[in-house]
């Protein structure tokens, strides 16, 4: 049986928000249906595009920017450098002139309201989400793929034959956390250490570097730009930006011109409880702001989830001095792992498992490297994985109006403060007398997410979705 190989770069993605799984995954898959037919050799020949979306894709699709995601997609647009300004223009541009520039190759006729299907009521077996593609000839014949969003903007195609992936030789294979703990206790080596080892399979040691130091930047300059951005969140449900006011309180009259700056200003407040708890949820609101509009971030492991770790290591680098490129690649590493072993053994799709299977991932992906950095021993990090999660099982994916907004961005602030405590015990604690493991815990939280209930599963059918009156326009 091939086993699946997980590098930091397949958890760690840059892309537009608002979520990886309706998002960047629809989007990864447009690009990759435009692909097929230029392979085909049937670019020239495309007169029309239908596109279908089943599930939890037809049920949140619209707030959640997946019909965005998709036109942007099959114009040749890619996530991580179109420039997040252009989004709403060139889709709304789309809309307006029924007309689709196909990979930036082929001007087609494409009307959003009859070729772009919305299926409520049809599921596909393999995964919730789900997209068909349909392209028509001149010849009279049609050229069709399906693919799948299975979370953390990993897109499967059908039919795909994955044993067929090229594998690489790692030096320390892990499925498990056992088998991550067996591998540091036998060789003495950092969870994040053996990451790193694993990497060089893929490419040199500098570029994995170089690679991380790039996402550590998207989330950088995220954070800062969430905290200076002001207004309102789009999609009707007239949320307004929290980050902003809250930075320009919390920071009083100091004055800064760049990032380094405020990092400054931000330190010279103290450290007193409040003041940090503050600053902690100001970071995960930043993020998930910018995420709620469109903005560039890190999947981490997902979009919804993208403010819990970017938060915790802007904590870490603010008020626990981590500010140096080996910290920051240490701690993103570390992450990384933790959030390997949650898609390998459960899930990291919200569709699939509930909002544990994001928030929950983040929180203890983040805890873990937290520990991790803080001097934590390789048991260590693992409790701190297992207990941030065991405090988010049967957390529901329940958006109101299908937008990554209520309770998404919330619920990021509240991911990161028990990633800190969760690292807090941790660290505090003797592992040898935990009575659950990190391997427990992904077990139940994958048993968990299969008794519950679809309308739970970001589908805006149950929870505060239904529970709170709204207005919102139609799109």
């Amino acid at each position: 049986m091939i086993k699946e190989q997980i590098s930091v770069f397949d958890i760690f993605k840059i892309g537009i928000g608002p979520s990886s799984s309706h998002t960047l995954g629809p989007w990864r898959a447009a690009q990759q249906f435009t692909a097929s037919l230029a392979q085909q050799n049937l670019l020239n020949d495309v007169e029309g595009i239908k596109i279908l979306l089943y599930g939890s894709l037809a049920k949140t699709g619209k707030g959640h920017g997946t019909d965005v995601a998709i036109l942007l997609g099959l114009t040749g647009a890619d996530p991580v450098t179109f420039d997040v300004d252009a989004v709403t223009p060139t889709f709304e541009g789309i809309q307006r002139d029924k007309k689709l520039n196909l990979a930036g190759h082929l001007t087609i006729n494409f009307d959003y309201n009859q070729d772009l299907l919305f299926l409520f009521a049809e599921s596909l077996p393999f995964h919730p989400n789900a997209v068909t593609f349909q392209a028509f000839l001149n010849n009279g014949k049609a050229f069709s793929e399906t693919y799948y969003s299975i979370g953390g903007g990993f897109v499967v195609k059908e039919g795909e034959d994955n044993s067929k992936k090229a594998q690489v030789d790692l030096p320390f294979p892990v499925e498990k956390a056992k088998e991550l703990l067996h591998w540091c206790l036998s060789t003495g080596l950092k969870v994040s250490e053996i990451v790193m080892e694993n990497e060089l399979a893929w490419r040199t040691e500098a570029e994995t570097k170089k690679g991380i130091l790039q996402h550590f930047a998207v989330m950088r300059d995220c954070i800062y730009r969430g905290c200076h951005t002001t207004g309102f969140l789009p999609g009707g449900l007239n949320v307004a930006r929290r980050a902003f006011p809250l930075n320009k309180r919390l920071i009083s009259k100091s004055e800064y011109a760049n990032y380094n700056d405020w990092v400054e200003a931000i330190r010279k407040g103290g450290n007193g409880f409040n003041y940090t708890l503050d600053w902690v949820s100001c970071f995960a609101l930043a993020v998930n702001e910018e995420n709620a509009s469109f903005g560039r971030v890190v999947t981490a492991p997902t979009n919804g989830a993208a403010g819990v770790i970017p938060a915790v290591l802007q904590y870490f680098i603010t008020f626990c001095d981590g500010y140096s490129e080996e910290k920051i690649i240490q701690f993103i590493a570390c992450a990384s792992e933790i959030g390997s072993i949650f898609k390998k053994g459960a899930t990291i799709s919200a569709a699939m498992g509930g909002c544990q299977a994001e928030i929950g991932v983040s929180s203890a992906m983040a805890a873990a490297a937290l520990t991790e950095c803080l001097g934590g021993s390789q048991r260590q990090v693992l409790m701190a994985a297992e207990i941030a999660m065991e405090h988010h099982l049967g957390l529901t994916c329940d958006p109101i109006g299908g937008l990554v907004q209520i309770p998404c961005i919330e619920r990021n602030t509240m991911g990161a403060i028990k990633a800190i405590t969760a690292s807090q015990l941790a660290l505090q604690s003797n592992p040898d007398k935990a009575k659950v493991s990190l391997d427990a815990v992904v077990n139940t939280m994958w048993e968990t997410a299969l008794d519950m209930n679809a309308k739970y599963k970001e589908t805006s059918d149950g929870g505060l979705a239904t529970n709170i009156p709204i207005s919102l326009p139609e799109c």
